[in-house]
Order: C-alpha cells, then sequence, then structure tokens
C-alpha cells in the first residue's frame, strides 16, 4: 500500500465520505446535501454564496444543491425585508429533523473511525490536519 500522505488522505477522505453517504440516503439524502445541512445548522437564515464559501463548494454546485433541497422541502429561500438583492436560506422542519439526522450520522462516524485513537491523539491529528490546510492557503 502505497503511504504518502496524498494517498493516505484520499484514502480517509473517500472512505469516510463513503460511509456518510450510505447512512444519508438513507434518509432520502444526495451527495452534498448533509455538508449543506450542517452548515446550515448553525447558519440558518444565510446567504447562497455563504454556503459555497462554508461548505468549500462552487456557488453553481450550490445553486444546484439547493434546488433539490427546495424541492423535497429541506430549505426554503427568502428574500429579508429591505434587501432585495439576495436570498436567504433557511431550513424548514423538515429540513432541521434532516439536520439533526445528519449530525448524530456525523458523529457516528467519526466515532467509528477515532476508536482506539486517544484524545489526545485525536486533537495532535485536527491540529495537524488544519496546520497542513493552512500551508495549502498560503
Amino acid at each position: 500500500m502505497n503511504l504518502s500522505l496524498h494517498y493516505l488522505l484520499l484514502l480517509a477522505q473517500n472512505n469516510f465520505q463513503k460511509r456518510v453517504l450510505e447512512k444519508t440516503s438513507n434518509i432520502g439524502l444526495m451527495p452534498g446535501q448533509p455538508k449543506v445541512l450542517d452548515f446550515l445548522k448553525d447558519h440558518d437564515g444565510c446567504e447562497q454564496k455563504e454556503i459555497a464559501k462554508g461548505c468549500c463548494l462552487d456557488p453553481a454546485t450550490v445553486t444546484g444543491i439547493l434546488g433539490r433541497m427546495e424541492t423535497i422541502h429541506l430549505i426554503e429561500r427568502k428574500q429579508l425585508p429591505g434587501n432585495r438583492r439576495s436570498l436567504h436560506v433557511f431550513l424548514t422542519e423538515t429540513g432541521r429533523k434532516a439536520a439533526c439526522d445528519t449530525e448524530a450520522i456525523f458523529f457516528e462516524i467519526e466515532n467509528r473511525a477515532l476508536k482506539g485513537i486517544t484524545v489526545e491523539e485525536q486533537e495532535d491529528l485536527k491540529k495537524t490536519l488544519f496546520k497542513i490546510y493552512e500551508n495549502l492557503n498560503e
């Protein structure tokens, strides 16, 4: 097995994402929607461009994801009084339920991924991954 950093990161991300998609598809979600629900859980009522930035997605991709989410009543887009230039995205009751379900799925998979890794090792891993992220953003 190739033990280079890029390959190990790719393996871990692909495996994690596969587990998330398996579980979230069981509750009727499509790829991209769990990430957006998770973001909206803490940023309900934000603008679409904030979702794109917060989820590290292309704005056009977010447009498509939100369109599908609106169709199945997970979100609604509204203009706020005094701001006719942009739409704000809000979770519906169905969306809030799906966001809670998604959060539980993320928690379950993270626990599985971190099994046997001490809390200290987990914190070190997070710090190291964040440093890698910052280095690549320079």
